[in-house]
């Protein structure tokens, strides 16, 4: 708090106001924290006519500090906002210039209580506007993504800044303990994909095949994108909410305080630790899901597990098994910056981390399957 005063004068009297005449205001007193109590229903008291010329004489004021000067700058502007026309003279130079301050200030919280204009509503115009708000995300998730490749590059320059416990702690919570449900949705799958094939096969005596549609299926395509669809949705959105909340209670703005780069401590142990744990993940899927195959090709088709496993060594090579390991890192990529980029851009408070966590696992899944889709061309361009 600014507070001015005469040390020649004893600022003992409170603040007062007295209306001389219909155009005549004298000021005095002390307008300070302590002497302003009652100076507002004083000012109630004041009635000038619309279009009066009103001369408000402060040269009696002994002492003033910001919370006069605010109380004194209020009224004079609603006084002008009933019609009057104000002049304020007589005031000391430092008491004027504190007014000033107080008067940008109020200007200041005038403007940010501005309602914008309204949004048009028509198809044209959202449609624009939601074009607008894509570009504007797109435009900064590739400037993560070079944020993060740039970090990472530096990391791998200096290995002993990698924090080993985020990464084993990441890759136990998004890989081993992601071992159940991953295990489950891929040996049901295997089952369903043999299932829904065993029909056909038998029409034209084709049981063994069983063997080359469940492990192509499941080796190539379904076991790198059901794990990474699970992942996206079980350790992608935690990573969005993490973050999230981290922003939301401003930790982030915290360590950026205290010189500790957020992406060093929070994305790159996250991204090593998928990089790690998702082509693991797959490999688990492809066994799980083939074993799954398995037991309903024996019970539909009457294929045995040793006959299965022969037809499966000749249908499937050893470059269909690293194809699908391949997209693992990829995808892990993928989920851990969009997951991270969500939580970053969080603003407000726990309704905005529900908003981004839900972002993250939409544009995760979708991106997920982009991708799949863009290997399938260029794996089939080259032959492979």
């Amino acid at each position: 708090m600014h507070a001015h005063s005469d040390p020649s004068v004893a600022p003992s009297a409170p603040a007062a106001i007295r209306q001389e005449s219909p155009q005549q205001l004298a000021l005095s007193g002390a307008w300070t924290a302590r002497g302003i109590g009652a100076i507002e229903q004083a000012f109630e008291s004041v009635h000038v006519p619309a279009a009066t010329r009103l001369e408000a004489d402060g040269s009696g004021i002994e002492a003033m500090d910001t919370a006069g000067a605010w109380v004194l700058q209020k009224q004079l502007l609603r006084l002008r906002q009933e019609g009057a026309e104000i002049g304020l003279q007589g005031l000391r130079p430092q008491f004027s210039q504190l007014l000033e301050v107080v008067a940008q200030h109020l200007a200041d919280q005038a403007k940010a209580l501005v309602q914008p204009a309204p949004i048009p509503s028509t198809a044209l115009a959202q449609i624009g506007l939601r074009t607008g708000a894509a570009a504007e995300q797109a435009a900064a998730m590739l400037s993560f993504i070079g944020e993060t490749a740039l970090a990472f590059s530096t990391s791998l320059l200096h290995p002993a800044r990698w924090r080993w416990r985020p990464i084993l702690f990441n890759i136990r919570s998004a890989g081993f303990d992601a071992l159940p449900i991953v295990g489950l949705l891929a040996f049901m799958l295997g089952i369903v994909v043999a299932y829904q094939g065993a029909d056909q096969l038998r029409q034209y005596g084709a049981n063994i095949f069983v063997a080359d549609l469940v492990g192509l299926s499941m080796l190539r395509e379904f076991a790198p994108l059901i794990t990474a669809i699970i992942i996206a949705g079980r350790s992608g959105s935690a990573y969005a909410a993490q973050i999230g909340t981290m922003a939301v209670t401003e930790e982030i703005d915290a360590m950026r305080t205290l010189g500790i780069a957020p992406l060093e401590l929070l994305v790159l142990p996250k991204l090593i630790a998928l990089v790690i744990a998702l082509p693991l993940l797959t490999v688990f899927a492809d066994v799980l899901g083939v074993a799954g195959g398995m037991v309903m090709a024996r019970a539909q088709l009457g294929v045995g597990f040793g006959e299965f496993l022969d037809r499966f060594v000749k249908a499937v090579s050893i470059t269909s098994y690293l194809v699908g390991i391949g997209k693992a890192p990829v995808f892990a990529a993928i989920i851990v910056v969009v997951g991270c980029f969500q939580g970053f851009r969080t603003r407000g408070g726990a309704d905005s981390v529900g908003r981004q966590t839900t972002r993250s696992v939409v544009q995760s899944i979708f991106l997920v399957i982009l991708a799949d889709g863009l290997f399938s061309v260029v794996f089939s361009a080259l032959d492979l």
